[in-house]
């Protein structure tokens, strides 16, 4: 499951370049243009109707997730919050699409992090406004995901219900979709894809099976399965590591959901790799028919410990795609132990393509490198250079020709990268990457 581009008094100002990977790949500058932040302990309500089993969260967060029921009597020495917590933790976002640029649809993600932690979360995404003059976000509304007509294909947490919640140990959600009749999430427990209509109501949960062959990670309900190396058809290389970026075509028709992790490779024992790069599965579904495609292309990881963290497209090819290490902190301030190094955003075209269907990589930007010359950050900037150094950076979406929006995940109450000893906010970021987002 985890700060923008100020106008330098030139606006259009050329970005700066540089040829800095092995593989040539082109290097443009970004610049802070807006900073906005939603307090780590932001909470929501559960739904009246739901049971008042949902008033509390992180019962399962202690020692081997065994159950805690009383308030605040599991302690957390990184960030000193107690759980469980009254209401239902609004954070951290593990997907967002813009609807304009001050307001976004955003994806909670599953809740603690783990199928056995996260019994008590409930499944929800929202639309937020966002005040950038003040910073601030504000949750204008949040629809909570139900499963009153039974369409998930195992049994659920809130089983008994009429209404029947879906909860973090039901599925991990990491991307949205909005299509006419509501919306697509992508998971990574399965790997499923979840249609729900606009009241959050599920319509279809479609498994992974292209060509005859099933793609299924070691959380999938209906798999009993080592992690890794068994011999299923695919399995993902670590849990969770199915859908955590999906985007759509332009004309609403495809979706491309992107592994988060390379597959195992049975045969080799090691996960996937194409001519010694490491790749991550990109595959395509019709909306319209719900079936699967037989095309699958590959991302290319630099480091084969890496992960992605979001994928849109942002005209009819091209496409943006975070790529990240495992780090947190800023390495320019010291306390970290496995400080963030490698938090970079690419634009990739899936027209573009090698023989063997691997995607090719035609510019990044460095999010530990952003130019913040007004000083727009409330922190998080040293001479000139502001960083977002979070583990988990999981949205990414572009909002006009000139600027993307970027925000992290905060695994809340977990992640701490911002400041020691504080669990992370869920940071809102605006971009001026202009000459980065007309790159081929």
């Amino acid at each position: 499951m985890l700060r923008t581009a100020c106008l330098i008094s030139m606006i259009g100002m050329s970005s700066v370049t540089l040829a800095a990977d092995t593989d040539n790949v082109t290097k443009f500058s970004a610049i802070l243009k807006e900073h906005a932040q939603l307090p780590a302990a932001t909470f929501v309500l559960p739904p009246d109707s739901a049971s008042s089993y949902f008033n509390y969260s992180g019962r399962f967060t202690g020692p081997d997730s065994h159950r805690v029921e009383q308030p605040y009597a599991i302690s957390d020495d990184q960030t000193g919050l107690s759980r469980p917590f009254p209401g239902q933790p609004l954070q951290g976002f593990s997907g967002i699409r813009v609807i304009d640029r001050d307001h976004y649809l955003v994806l909670t993600d599953n809740g603690f992090g783990t199928k056995s932690n996260s019994a008590d979360a409930l499944l929800m995404f929202h639309k937020v406004k966002v005040d950038w003059e003040s910073g601030r976000v504000m949750p204008q509304e949040t629809t909570f995901l139900t499963d009153p007509n039974r369409k998930v294909p195992f049994p659920i947490i809130d089983e008994t219900s009429p209404e029947r919640y879906l909860t973090g140990a039901d599925f991990d959600l990491e991307s949205i979709q909005p299509v006419t009749d509501g919306y697509w999430i992508g998971d990574e427990f399965g790997p499923w894809l979840i249609h729900v209509d606009k009241q959050g109501v599920v319509q279809d949960v479609i498994a992974t099976e292209i060509k005859g062959v099933q793609y299924a990670s070691p959380d999938n309900a209906f798999k009993s399965l080592s992690n890794p190396g068994t011999k299923a058809p695919e399995l993902m290389s670590m849990r969770s590591g199915g859908y955590e970026g999906m985007a759509i075509s332009a004309d609403g028709k495809t979706l491309y959901p992107l592994l988060e992790k390379p597959i195992y490779d049975a045969k080799t024992g090691q996960p996937e790799n194409i001519n010694g790069t490491p790749v991550l599965r990109l595959l395509s579904f019709d909306v319209d028919s719900k079936t699967w495609q037989d095309t699958v292309r590959f991302y290319p990881l630099n480091e084969s410990h890496h992960a992605i963290g979001d994928f849109n497209m942002i005209d009819e090819h091209r496409a943006l795609i975070i790529e990240r290490d495992g780090g947190s902190g800023d390495p320019r301030e010291g306390w970290s132990k496995k400080t963030a190094q490698f938090k970079r955003i690419y634009l990739v075209d899936l027209n573009d393509t090698d023989d063997n269907g691997v995607l090719r990589k035609i510019a990044y930007i460095d999010l530990m490198d952003i130019q913040d010359p007004d000083a727009i950050a409330p922190r998080g900037t040293m001479d000139g250079t502001f960083t977002f150094p979070f583990v988990t950076i999981e949205d990414v979406d572009r909002i006009d020709e000139n600027h993307i929006i970027v925000a992290n995940d905060n695994n809340f109450p977990f992640s701490v990268g911002r400041e020691q000893g504080h669990a992370d906010d869920n940071e809102m970021i605006i971009l001026n990457v202009a000459d980065f987002l007309k790159a081929k």
